[in-house]
């Protein structure tokens, strides 16, 4: 198969736009005010997964306009097009966050495995609250009772790359979101 105009090839796989970069950054601002607003006064910590959420993370802290704070942990569950079922923690949370208002930055809640998995770890720390602000979100893919309080879009359970989500590591730099052409 060939890539058509708008197709982007990643590996063995095309895409095609899925939502644009206009949408995204007027969602994660959107988002920011949100989250702006209810945590005001609060000065909350930011724990972003990487690698997936980093574009995510890097708007939507611009995006907030409240004094907060910023760390990553690295937790990967996929291999290739799929969750591997199994969790990984490569890079561990090194801030204290017992007494924090922690805000768990995720690039995609699929299955809601990787989530299901670390949030106890976090819980067992003692924040004062937990929430979860996720890029994406699968409801029809969840197989975890994990849900995002705050969501930049709800999408149907199709593969999707672009705005650092990847395919066996490529395409995490597109600007936009960009989803699996099926045959």
């Amino acid at each position: 198969m060939e890539a058509k105009a708008n197709q982007v090839q990643l590996h063995d796989k095309f895409f095609v736009p899925f939502i644009d970069r206009a949408t995204i950054t007027a969602r994660v601002a959107a988002l920011g005010k949100v989250i702006s607003a209810d945590y005001a006064g609060k000065k909350p910590l930011f724990i972003a997964v990487l690698n997936g959420s980093f574009m995510f993370a890097a708007d939507l802290f611009r995006a907030v306009t409240i004094d907060a704070e910023i760390s990553f942990i690295k937790l990967a569950s996929y291999k290739g097009m799929s969750s591997s079922g199994s969790v990984i923690t490569a890079i561990g949370l090194e801030e204290k966050v017992a007494g924090r208002h922690v805000i768990l930055l995720e690039d995609i809640i699929d299955t809601g495995k990787t989530l299901h998995q670390f949030l106890p770890e976090i819980l067992a720390r003692n924040p004062a609250s937990m929430r979860i602000a996720s890029f994406l979100v699968k409801p029809e893919a969840l197989v975890h009772h994990v849900l995002a309080d705050y969501t930049g879009f709800e999408i149907a359970n199709e593969f999707v790359v672009g705005y650092g989500l990847d395919y066996d590591g490529l395409g995490r730099n597109l600007p936009e979101l960009y989803r699996v052409v099926t045959q």
